[in-house]
């Protein structure tokens, strides 16, 4: 069963599957929901999920998506087109506060309040439309020096707020793990530094056998793990494949097998 919320990337895969039949079922959703897809289908457990977290390469190449600044295309960075936020509407609509903490929540980006600042007062005078005009704003506000860098950046906070991206991976966690057989195996690729150090927080929060006291007197309260953990530190794809594709090299993977 996969599921995706790209229109794009579902009739692909049901045309690259569809020679299994009616062993690939191919859903429109959410991966956050998979408790309630799985209920849809008569299944109430699985034995192994895989996530392959963020945007693809399909979405990032695709001018008519609006998710990069390579190119100059409406500022769209929906996965799911039936939903009314797009970035446009936040980079137009939110106000300066709520722009600097997504460029540095979600960004990371340490010139946030100085681009969020110029957004602002660039959009009194005229609607910022499209990723170039974007584009070309970050790069009058810090300057070439690191641009690229930058703009991925800022553009990444913008999608992942566009699409809600971190607090649908908490969801998926949860839920993900109570759908689990037992022996069953949760695979999560993630492609950077916040969606990893999630993983990696439910992977040791679900895997720990107790909750220290925090005092040399109190014992340590007893836990039973849920999940073991396969992967101690995340697998990264090899020199042969970063050659052969150049954006596997911010991939991590990180995998659990449940106990109980």
């Amino acid at each position: 069963m996969g599921l995706d919320l790209d229109e794009d990337a579902l009739e692909f895969s049901k045309s690259r599957l569809a020679f299994f039949g009616e062993r690939v079922i191919v859903v429109k959703e959410n991966f956050r929901n998979i408790k309630s897809v799985l209920s849809q289908q008569s299944s109430r457990a699985v034995q192994g999920i895989l996530l392959d977290l963020g945007v693809s390469s399909y979405q990032i190449d695709e001018p008519t998506k609006g998710f990069s600044f390579q190119t100059d295309e409406m500022l769209d960075m929906r996965m799911d087109r039936r939903q009314n936020v797009d970035a446009k509407h936040i980079v137009n609509q939110y106000d300066e506060q709520a722009l600097v903490d997504i460029l540095w929540m979600y960004g990371e980006e340490k010139h946030s309040r100085r681009i969020a600042k110029t957004i602002v007062q660039r959009r009194m005078e005229q609607s910022i439309e499209t990723t170039g005009q974007l584009a070309a704003l970050i790069e009058k506000t810090v300057g070439r020096q690191f641009l690229n860098k930058t703009l991925a950046r800022v553009f990444q906070a913008i999608r992942i707020e566009v699409n809600n991206e971190m607090e649908n991976l908490r969801q998926a966690l949860k839920d993900c793990v109570d759908v689990l057989n037992p022996g069953g195996r949760l695979v999560i690729i993630s492609y950077h530094s916040l969606e990893d150090r999630l993983v990696k927080y439910a992977f040791r929060a679900a895997s720990a056998e107790s909750i220290p006291s925090g005092n040399k007197i109190i014992p340590d309260t007893p836990l039973k793990p849920v999940l073991n953990m396969l992967t101690r530190k995340p697998v990264t794809a090899s020199e042969e494949e970063k050659a052969v594709n150049p954006r596997s090299r911010s991939a991590k993977l990180r995998a659990a097998e449940k106990v109980q």
